[in-house]
């Protein structure tokens, strides 16, 4: 039978294999081990959430809300401090013209969540589990430490949001459904405060949309260019691939079905499509309030305004006519002085929501990533200390001996440092889902190959342009040869996984061996006592 892009079923039967029955679409485990745990191997899904039997409809919206969850889990990185302060950055220094951007980046952040969440439906394992299996040892290490630094620096910002927040406010167990709620809730507080903030301001409708769906930014330059490499490198964040993969396993999907697997798919699809909607009205409202407000603005009028309001900030602005730059910690005092101290209050609540949603979502990332790497078997409250301490040491030392003026400066950094991770998620998620020994009928087609590809090519391209102008700024030869070492190696590492992935796009000719291309996937049935 020949193949639908979206998948079909090879056969209903299961052959046999050494006496161990086989399937298609049961999960990929590791060998039964001859020792019964207390515990599932995996964190989180003990109890997996029901879904409701299927009725002879298209659409149920019981069913919807039933995988409604992860979609939202996963939002949150397209929330986090860094993001926010990407999106008042852009306001502050193109208006509304690089809205256009910021659509396009969460659009491509769509498709590339889809990717990973149809892996995880489909196999039953997550990405960094399906990394564990087909990649060598050393190659499988070097990924996971690049993960890991991309952990960190997200630790980092939303450290920094939750420090920067709470420092403007100074100056004036649950069930999955119930965890995924309360992350509701921070959303929603979200878009709540930055929605006041909108409205307060009341933005210029016609340029908006303008902005919006109008590729164009006249009379842009290097400073509007640098800033629109930022909104993507801000947007698409590389752990967010390996979340978004684990925390689909949290439903009861049967991969031997094939009705369920392709309808999990639609609705992790559909309910991915909600949340980055979300997400992106919330960015708008960021960029939209910067943009009407302090678009052109410079030092000595901001420096005025603070002055007559009698704002305790009025040192962060300098007595000149240079445009005014702001991040997050200066956005809310600047609310602050235009627009009343409730704008500033609502406006460090807004980030305190991202920065503690962002921080409990990367312990989430954190524990897949090491337990999938590392195949971790310790008790939870082991795995929960290691990966964590690993994660939020940097951030913590950081926090302590810096100051909060210095701590938002970091953030462009922590974007750099972001950037450069993005090729170590986003090659291997095309890399496995393209490949017919993990996902069978459901690897994808030529069609999403080729998109695939050139998204891919096309957002490490501008990431790392954007990593090329933040050394080139820095105006030191010690810091130029050693970021020429670390280029040349990390260039290596990137094309090593480059070849994987050429190879599992049908790109035979340079097959030489490759481990990927070579060593099927084992497609077992489900045993109780694991989550694999």
């Amino acid at each position: 039978m020949k193949a639908e892009q979206d998948g079909d079923l090879l056969e209903e039967d299961s052959p046999q294999e050494n006496g161990v029955q086989t399937n298609q679409y049961s999960s990929i485990s590791p060998p039964a081990s001859p020792v019964v745990e207390d515990e599932p191997f995996s964190t989180y899904f003990e109890e997996k959430v029901p879904i409701p039997e299927s009725v002879n409809q298209a659409f149920s919206f019981r069913k919807l809300w039933a995988f409604t969850g992860p979609g939202f889990l996963m939002s949150i990185a397209y929330l986090d401090p860094g993001n926010i302060e990407s999106d008042l950055q852009s306001g502050a220094k193109a208006g509304f013209k690089l809205l256009w951007v910021l659509l396009g980046a969460t659009i491509i952040g769509l498709l590339l969540q889809r990717l990973a969440a149809r892996l995880g439906v489909v196999t039953g394992m997550h990405l960094a589990e399906v990394c564990n299996r087909q990649y060598p040892t050393v190659p499988r290490i070097l990924l996971w430490l690049m993960v890991e630094l991309a952990i960190i620096g997200s630790d980092m910002q939303e450290v920094i949001g939750c420090a920067i927040a709470l420092n403007l406010l100074s100056v004036g167990r649950f069930t999955k459904k119930k965890l995924e709620a309360f992350f509701g809730f921070l959303i929603t507080v979200m878009a709540v405060s930055f929605g006041y903030e909108y409205v307060l301001v009341k933005p210029d409708q016609p340029q908006l949309l303008k902005g919006m769906f109008v590729p164009y930014c006249s009379g842009c330059g290097p400073v509007q260019l640098e800033q629109a490499v930022g909104i993507v490198g801000a947007v698409i964040m590389p752990h967010n691939i390996y979340l978004h993969s684990a925390l689909v396993k949290s439903r009861e999907v049967d991969r031997k079905n094939k009705k369920e697997v392709k309808e999990a798919n639609k609705y992790f699809f559909i309910e991915s499509t909600i949340a980055l909607f979300v997400s992106f009205l919330i960015n708008v409202f960021v960029v939209a309030v910067f943009a009407q407000a302090f678009y052109n603005k410079t030092n000595m009028q901001v420096n005025e305004e603070c002055n007559a309001t009698g704002s305790p900030h009025t040192d962060l602005f300098p007595l000149n006519n240079d445009t005014l730059e702001v991040d997050i910690y200066k956005g809310g005092v600047v609310l602050g002085c235009f627009f009343g101290p409730a704008a500033l209050y609502i406006w460090a609540i807004g980030i305190l929501a991202a920065g503690q949603s962002s921080t409990m979502t990367g312990t989430y990332s954190g524990q897949f990533v090491m337990e999938g790497f590392l195949n971790l078997r310790w008790s939870r409250f082991a795995r929960v200390l290691l990966t964590r301490s690993i994660a939020i040491t940097p951030t913590l030392l950081v926090a302590i001996f810096q100051d909060v003026q210095h701590l938002t400066g970091m953030n462009d950094f922590l974007n750099v440092l972001q950037s450069m991770q993005l090729p170590f998620a986003l090659i291997p998620i095309l890399t496995f889902t393209s490949l017919k020994s993990i996902m069978n009928d459901f690897a994808n087609g030529l069609v999403w190959k080729i998109s695939g590809g050139v998204v891919i090519l096309v957002v490490c391209a501008i990431n790392m342009y954007f990593v090329v102008v933040y050394v080139t700024s820095l105006n030191s030869v010690a810091l130029y040869v050693i970021a020429a070492l670390l280029s040349v190696a990390y260039l290596g590492f990137v094309g090593y996984l480059v070849w994987h992935c050429l190879i599992a796009l049908g790109v035979s000719c340079v097959d030489c061996g490759s481990r990927v291309s070579n060593r099927p996937a084992v497609f077992i049935e489900e045993q109780s006592e694991y989550d694999s």
